[in-house]
């Protein structure tokens, strides 16, 4: 497991009670600059845009052989879950007041790119 990005104050702000391992829609050149570990998850959040779950703010650097045509460091990412799980946490976050915190970013064995995402409520700080 190739670690690429960590958010350190997801266990500062928030008390997680839930960790869930979901994967991620990404083009082939946002894949590649992963390999070279440029990507920020720090003041990303996750969010519910027509009954799906997406991952916003999260910044994946320009891959520089790539086609810089179109590219959008900051673009929405769909996570993709199953559907029982989805509608398991789109419900924990309309009805219990929970919020979806994304943990960490990285490759698994089979170097596929994962994020490890959080269920938490806020801490009063």
């Amino acid at each position: 497991m190739k670690t690429i990005a960590v958010n350190k104050k997801a266990n500062f702000n928030y008390s997680i009670t839930d960790k869930i391992e979901a994967g991620l829609v990404l083009t082939g050149s946002e894949v590649k600059s992963l390999r070279i570990v440029t990507a920020s998850i720090k003041e990303s959040y996750i969010g519910e845009k027509e009954s799906e779950l997406w991952l916003f703010n999260c910044h994946i650097s320009e891959y520089k052989s790539s086609n810089t045509k179109n590219f959008d460091p900051l673009r929405q990412r769909k996570i993709l879950l199953s559907k029982k799980q989805k509608n398991k946490l789109i419900g924990s976050l309309n009805k219990d007041g929970f919020s979806l915190v994304p943990m960490s970013l990285y490759f698994n064995n089979r170097g596929i790119a994962k994020i490890l995402v959080g269920l938490g409520k806020g801490k009063k700080l």
